[in-house]
């Protein structure tokens, strides 16, 4: 059993659909107090924190969605909002290692596992720039620092930890845009038409025309996915 703290984009379908059911079986568990892994060190640090629960969901979903897939089975969980687990079964840094081994002769996820500092940076960068202004311009600054540009462990730490809040409503729109940047030339909307669309609508738009003509940079952020799963 293992529920991962990597954004689901870096799942490949088989993983992706596999926690999506084992995400579910831990609700069972701890809803129902049923035994099976009721042990479990992943079940364990996950006990009491419904709402963290649910908002992995949601992030699951989101991504799910992105790549086709519809779920009917909602988590309803709302325990401690606001607060995830305290630990990491195994680091961030460690879990892209494990991945990257799992999917050594296998297809891998929509995300290309980072090879360093500034891959991972590049993947995240507009999830953290919907959040935290500051964060997003010193991080940026780091990761092309001689020092940063390889050293993954900080930056993945840091940034799983940024992306468990949920974006800023303030922030929001400005990201959106910086993200449509990539897609305009593909659309018609501009001016009215574009400020006319809500936060949703225009990442829905983003994402159609991000897939249809294979925008490279947007399908290979987070950010086209997990800014579904919160309110914006």
């Amino acid at each position: 059993m293992r529920i991962w703290d990597l954004n689901p984009g870096y799942l490949n379908r088989q993983s992706l659909l596999g926690e999506h059911r084992e995400l579910h079986g831990l609700v069972s568990i701890i809803k129902y107090n049923k035994k099976g892994y009721s042990k479990h060190p992943e079940t364990l640090r996950w006990v009491g924190l419904g709402w963290a629960l649910k908002q992995r969901h949601k992030l699951l979903v989101a991504e799910m969605n992105l790549r086709g897939y519809t779920d009917r089975s909602p988590v309803l969980l709302r325990s401690k909002p606001g607060t995830w687990p305290e630990i990491f079964l195994d680091e961030p840094d460690k879990q892209i290692i494990i991945l990257k081994k799992k999917y050594k002769y296998i297809e891998p996820g929509r995300i290309p596992l980072p090879k360093n500092a500034q891959d991972f940076w590049a993947q995240h960068k507009y999830s953290v720039m919907a959040r935290d202004i500051t964060a997003y311009k010193n991080i940026g600054k780091w990761v092309t620092s001689k020092s940063g540009s390889k050293e993954l462990h900080n930056i993945t730490t840091e940034i799983t930890t940024i992306l468990r809040a949920p974006p800023e409503q303030r922030l929001i729109e400005n990201t959106l845009l910086h993200m449509w940047g990539y897609v305009s030339k593909y659309s018609s909307l501009s001016g009215r038409n574009l400020d006319s669309l809500s936060n949703k609508a225009l990442l829905k738009r983003i994402q159609q025309l991000s897939l249809l003509n294979n925008v490279k940079y947007l399908n290979e952020s987070t950010s086209l996915s997990e800014l579904n799963a919160w309110n914006i």
